[in-house]
């Protein structure tokens, strides 16, 4: 059986994980999971796993962008795992406004970071309307 987090580190590291999207901050954003973390973003796409690729994934997909942020509406805790209803916003490069949703499935390791994501959305779709 998995060591179980709290419910507050659950909370925070999701709250730390959305702020820095906001924020547009890779550092801070990779911070957020383990060395070894594995990320499915979307969730069908090939896993993205470690520091070093997260980096590269997030930098390819803010450099689109002027500014973007996910929003957290709903977040379902159930142990070191958590669904997270969320809404996105963003200004393109070319200045179009785009809005998008998903849900990000989260699971934390006993040290209070993110071990594997699981995003739900339509990148293509979103990234398609940025340049329509």
């Amino acid at each position: 059986m998995k060591e179980a987090v709290t419910r507050e580190t659950m909370q925070k590291i999701i709250s730390e994980y959305f702020a820095a999207i906001r924020a547009m901050d890779c550092a801070r954003w990779v911070a957020t999971f383990a060395e070894d973390a594995v990320s499915y973003d979307p969730a069908d796409s090939p896993p993205v796993r470690g520091h070093e690729n997260l980096r590269r994934f997030f930098t390819a997909v803010t450099a689109a962008f002027q500014k973007v942020g996910l929003t957290e509406d709903h977040v379902f805790v159930v142990g070191n795992s958590a669904a997270v209803k969320w809404t996105g916003q963003g200004t393109g490069r070319n200045g179009r406004d785009v809005g998008f949703a998903g849900i990000d499935i989260i699971e934390v390791n006993p040290q209070g970071k993110i071990q594997t994501v699981r995003a739900y959305w339509d990148m293509a779709g979103m990234l398609a309307r940025l340049q329509e």
